[in-house]
């Protein structure tokens, strides 16, 4: 079996997509490290990387497309979260922010069912390998402020902006 996957360009940068077993498993910024992403990716799921597009990959450029034009709100492909229990558990939660909001990590970590767990919801947050359609940039500081974000601040930023009508600066 193979790790499928195809880069996609976006405004605020390249991502590669990987489908696996006709689901999509990661959606990561590459910057220069395509060859890290897709293999760390490919050992995840145990499958030998390919570079190819599915149906799965178009679908993901295209809703893709629609949201950075402000088409969409909501993705539709299946996804396939590769991690263990309570990350999976902290993702999922993610997909509950709606577009355009935002809430804190202490907030996640209450909706989770365990408020002390901020540090590990936050560490499970920065693992999300399918960025952007797994919303964790919609996890904030408690004061407000922007705090991490695998693809950079700026990338963060601009996905914030992007959903509440602000001005798209990168």
């Amino acid at each position: 079996m193979n790790l499928y996957y195809a880069l996609i360009d976006t405004p605020i940068g390249q991502v590669v997509a990987c489908d696996a077993f006709g689901k999509l498993c990661a959606l990561e910024f590459v910057d220069d490290a395509l060859s890290e992403v897709v293999e760390s990716v490919g050992k995840a799921a145990k499958l030998k990387p390919k570079a190819e597009e599915t149906a799965v990959l178009a679908q993901t450029r295209k809703e893709l497309t629609e949201y950075f034009n402000k088409e969409r709100k909501e993705f539709t492909m299946e996804l396939l979260m590769l991690g263990t229990e309570f990350q999976q558990s902290v993702w999922n939660a993610l997909l509950t922010i709606p577009y355009g909001r935002t809430i804190s990590y202490k907030d996640e970590s209450i909706q989770l069912g365990n408020e002390k767990a901020i540090r590990a919801v936050s560490s499970a947050n920065g693992k999300n390998k399918i960025g952007i359609i797994v919303p964790c940039h919609r996890v904030i500081g408690s004061d407000g402020s922007l705090t991490g974000y695998a693809g950079g601040l700026h990338r963060k930023q601009y996905l914030l902006n992007l959903e509440s009508d602000q001005d798209l600066l990168i």
